[in-house]
C-alpha cells in the first residue's frame, strides 16, 4: 500500500506539469485549429532560459519571470514570422509549418545549450523529502505541482475574465463573428502562441527540477498529445483532468509493469491508453463534436 500511495501521488503531482504544457497544445488548436508539433522544442527553449539565467545567479523565481517574458516575445515572432502569412490556409500545411519549427527550434537549442544534460546547481528545492505519515515526497515534485496548479489557475481566470481571453475564446468559436465584432484574428492568434510559449516554458523549467534537462525533454511534447486528446483537444478543464490521469497512467505502470516487461512500458503506456481511448470517445471527454451532413 505503501508503494500505491506513493505511486499515485507522484502521478498527480507530475501529471500537473504535464496539464501546464498540455494547456500550450489545447490554446493553439481551440483559436486556429491547428496542432502544433513543435510543443516540445518550445519547452525546450523555456527551460534552457531560465537554466542560463540562474546558472547566473539571478534567483529562480526571477529566472523564471525573465523566462516567461523571453517566451511572451518569442511567441510572437514565431507567429508573425512563420505563421501569419497561413491564416485561411490548409490545416495542414500549418501544421507541416509546426513540424519545420520543431526541427528549427532543436537545432537552435542545440548550437546554443549542446546536448549535455544539465542540472539547477544549486538545486532549487531541498532534496530533503517530505514526510506525510507512511508517504515520502520529493520537495521538488510538491513544489513543481504546486507551481503548475497556480499558474493553470491564473489561465482559466485569463479566459474567463479578462477582455483578451474573451476575446481569444470569442474566435475560437466562431471566427467570422469575432471580427464582425471587431476582434483581431492576428492578435488572438499571436496571444495564444506567446501564452502557448510561456506554459511551455514554465513546465519545461518545473521538469528540469526534476530529471535535469537535456534534448530529451523535448520529448514532452508529443508525450503530451495523450492527454490533450483524452481531455478534448479544446477544453482547459481537460487538459488539467488529463494531465492528472496520464500522469498517474504512466507512474502505475512504471511502478507495476516495468518489473514485468522490461523496456519502457512507462513510456509507451500513454499511446496504448490514447489509441483504445479514441475508438470510444473520438472527441475526447470534453472536445466538441462535430457532426457534418454530407
Amino acid at each position: 500500500m505503501e508503494l500505491f500511495w506513493m505511486t499515485m501521488t507522484t502521478g498527480i503531482m507530475v501529471g500537473g506539469i504535464y496539464a501546464l504544457v498540455a494547456l500550450g497544445w489545447v490554446l493553439i488548436y481551440k483559436c486556429s485549429g491547428v496542432l502544433n508539433l513543435a510543443m516540445g522544442e518550445m519547452t525546450l527553449i523555456g527551460a534552457y532560459v531560465s537554466l542560463s539565467f540562474y546558472s547566473m545567479g539571478v534567483p529562480f523565481l526571477l529566472s523564471l519571470l525573465i523566462s516567461l517574458i523571453i517566451g511572451f516575445l518569442l511567441g510572437v515572432l514565431t507567429e508573425r514570422i512563420f505563421l501569419d502569412r497561413l491564416i485561411g490556409e490548409p490545416v495542414l500545411t500549418v501544421i507541416m509549418v509546426t513540424v519545420g519549427l520543431s526541427f528549427f527550434f532543436k537545432g537552435c537549442v542545440e548550437l546554443i545549450w549542446g546536448t549535455d544534460t544539465r542540472v539547477f546547481d544549486p538545486p532549487v528545492f531541498s532534496i530533503e523529502p517530505l514526510h506525510i505519515g507512511p508517504l515520502v515526497i520529493g520537495k521538488v515534485y510538491l513544489w513543481s505541482f504546486l507551481a503548475a496548479i497556480v499558474l493553470l489557475v491564473v489561465f482559466v481566470c485569463f479566459f474567463k475574465y479578462t477582455r483578451w481571453g474573451l476575446a481569444m475564446q470569442a474566435t475560437a468559436d466562431d471566427e467570422m463573428a469575432a471580427l464582425s465584432l471587431g476582434v483581431s484574428a492576428r492578435f488572438v492568434y499571436a496571444a495564444a502562441w506567446a501564452i502557448a510559449f510561456m506554459a511551455a516554458g514554465v513546465g519545461g523549467t518545473l521538469l528540469g527540477n526534476i530529471n535535469g534537462l537535456n534534448i530529451s525533454v523535448s520529448y514532452l511534447g508529443l508525450l503530451v498529445l495523450p492527454v490533450v486528446v483524452l481531455g478534448g483537444l479544446n477544453s482547459v478543464p481537460g487538459a488539467i483532468v488529463g494531465g492528472i490521469i496520464i500522469g498517474l497512467l504512466q507512474n502505475f505502470c512504471g511502478a507495476y509493469l516495468d518489473r514485468y516487461f522490461p523496456g519502457g512500458v512507462k513510456e509507451i503506456a500513454p499511446f496504448a491508453f490514447m489509441a483504445v481511448f479514441l475508438l470510444f470517445k473520438p472527441y475526447g471527454l470534453w472536445g466538441w463534436e462535430r457532426i457534418e451532413r454530407v
